[in-house]
This record gives C-alpha cells, structure tokens and sequence, in this order.
C-alpha cells in the first residue's frame, strides 16, 4: 500500500467518523434547543414552522402579536437611522441610479431610517420622493416624527398602491417580514419598479422555515426562503438580476432549533427587461 493510498484511505475513515458523529450530535442539540423553551431568560429566535400562517397563529398565543403596534416602533431606531457595513452595496446602486430616477418606494422602511441614514451621504434633496410603505401603525408613527422633524421629502403610505408609480423599489429588510412573495407586492403598483434593490434577505438551505423573532415585547413571524423560489418568483416578472452580494454577519440561527443550521443573508440588484 503506497502512501498517497494509505492518506486516502485515512481521510475516508476520518470523513465517515465526523459524519457519523454529526449524525448522533443531532438529536443532542435537537433536544438542548427545545430545553430553551424553558429557560427564564429571553431568546430571540424561537420555534420553526413551514409557512409564515403557522408562525403568526403561533405568534398569537403570546402577549403581543406581529409588527403592528406603536408601541414597538421604536425598537432599535437610533441603530437603524445609522449606516451599517451590509448599507453599503445599497448605496453603491442608489448612487449609479440617482441621475435615472426621481424617487423610490422604501417597502418595509419602518419610520424612515434609511432616510435618515442616507441623505448625508447620497445627498439627494426634498425633491427626491422617498415613499415609506409599512404598516399602519408604524406608518402613523412614522409620519408624526417626520412632520415634527420637518422633513417634507419623507412621506409615508400603508397601503403600497397609495405610492403611485415610483422607478425604483428598495426593500431593506423586507423580506423577512413580508407574508406574501414580493411578486403579489409589486403586482399591487400600478406598474413595475425598473429596479429592485433588495438586501438583508434571509434564506434557509433546508427550503422555508419561518421561526419568531422577538421585537420589543412582540413576537413577529421571520421568514427563511428558499433562494431558488424567491429568485424565480422575481425573474418571472422580467427581472433579471444584475448584482448579488452576501451578508455573513447577518446569518442566525433559531434559538430552539438549532440543528436546522444557521440561515443565510444577501443582497440583490435587478432590472426589468
């Protein structure tokens, strides 16, 4: 037996033994997942469910339900308003797209954090429509802070066909939220965006798993996707993708669940036609 066959034949071994002692570790770090739905102590990630329907039913049996309160609004605001690392792909594409368009739709943009996290930087004025489409409560909120800071180019929307047709869609950490596929969303303008821009966008390699993070109080369903499912669903629209980056510092693992493996993150840009 040579030595390139012995050293073969010691990494198959070896590969065997990690897979097999992977296997048995599973179920250990099934059952000291679960044992953290006793623990006193909060966990941000809790449970796994196949669709964002079973999360939210599950949700409701929790003090506080979803995304829809005021009295959440302010969960991690002053963070949100500041330019973080994943912020800076978004920018390189606003940036390339600011001479081509007069507005954009900012879906799931909260009270306008990005707003304020990007006008020093882009420098666009209060001719620039910034459109923030969320839901009611956090749009009324929103739109209270925005009047009393005088920010006329901020406006907010909680209906999205209230927005009119806007060039481009910017969904920063919308999709983990939104309990539709994007194409339903977009579907609802009167016409397309020519470009998406999308990041913070959560997938899972075992396919959609939907767990419940916990925001403040309240407990909102968090949707990991399937990446092929969500791609397509875009794509049939006439997308086609231009950009994609990865978001390592964003990838999380369910709190109770942890031998589902940690979800991943990413960004995207597209453009119709």
């Amino acid at each position: 037996m040579t030595t390139a066959s012995l050293s073969k034949n010691t990494r198959s071994i070896l590969g065997g033994t990690v897979r097999s002692l992977g296997r048995s570790l599973s179920p250990l770090r099934a059952a000291g997942g679960r044992l953290r739905y006793l623990s006193p102590f909060p966990r941000r990630f809790t449970g796994a469910y196949s669709s964002y329907e079973a999360a939210f039913a599950a949700a409701k049996t929790m003090p506080m339900a979803g995304y829809d309160h005021e009295e959440i609004a302010n969960a991690g605001f002053s963070l949100m308003c500041q330019v973080l690392p994943w912020d800076y792909p978004v920018m390189f594409w606003m940036r390339n797209l600011m001479q081509e368009v007069d507005g954009l739709i900012d879906a799931g943009g909260h009270m306008g954090t990005k707003y304020r996290a990007f006008r020093p930087l882009l420098q666009f004025d209060e001719s620039f429509r910034w459109i923030v489409y969320d839901l009611p409560s956090i749009a009324r909120v929103g739109r209270r802070l925005a009047q009393q800071e005088g920010l006329t180019g901020l406006t907010f929307v909680d209906r999205i066909e209230d927005a009119g047709g806007i060039p481009l869609f910017l969904g920063s950490g919308l999709m983990q939220y939104l309990d539709v596929p994007l194409s339903s969303l977009l579907r609802r303008l009167p016409a397309l965006p020519l470009h998406l821009i999308l990041n913070k966008v959560a997938f899972h390699k075992s396919g959609t798993v939907v767990t419940l993070e916990r925001i403040s109080g309240s407990y909102v369903p968090y949707q990991m996707r399937d990446e092929a499912t969500f791609l397509s669903d875009v794509t049939q629209l006439g997308y086609k993708q231009i950009d994609r980056w990865a978001i390592p510092s964003l990838c999380h693992l369910i709190d109770t669940h942890p031998e589902l493996g940690p979800s991943e993150s990413a960004g995207f840009y597209f453009r119709l036609g």
